[in-house]
């Protein structure tokens, strides 16, 4: 039989893993939204660049940087997880 508490802490380890690609996935999707209207909008005005000349590359700022958030653990968890036998 497993240890409950090593089960709970695998869950918590789990959930804190999804959180983070689910957070990444909140951070590109917007790129990646921009980029395909970019490319839409390069493709049409391909012809007017090539008879005007070149013209500045479009500098995408970069995303800010978001710390990673400490496990959150259930209150008391340490506390009892001491006293199992």
């Amino acid at each position: 039989m497993k240890n409950v508490y090593e089960v709970l802490r695998q869950k918590e380890m789990e959930l804190t893993r999804l959180e983070k690609e689910v957070e990444a996935l909140r951070l590109v999707a917007p790129l990646l939204s921009e980029e395909k209207e970019m490319n839409s909008e390069m493709a049409k005005s391909a012809l007017p660049t090539a008879v005007n000349g070149p013209q500045q590359p479009i500098r995408i700022p970069a995303p800010p940087v978001v710390p990673s958030a400490q496990p959150v653990r259930a209150a008391g968890w340490d506390d009892t997880a001491k006293r199992w036998p």
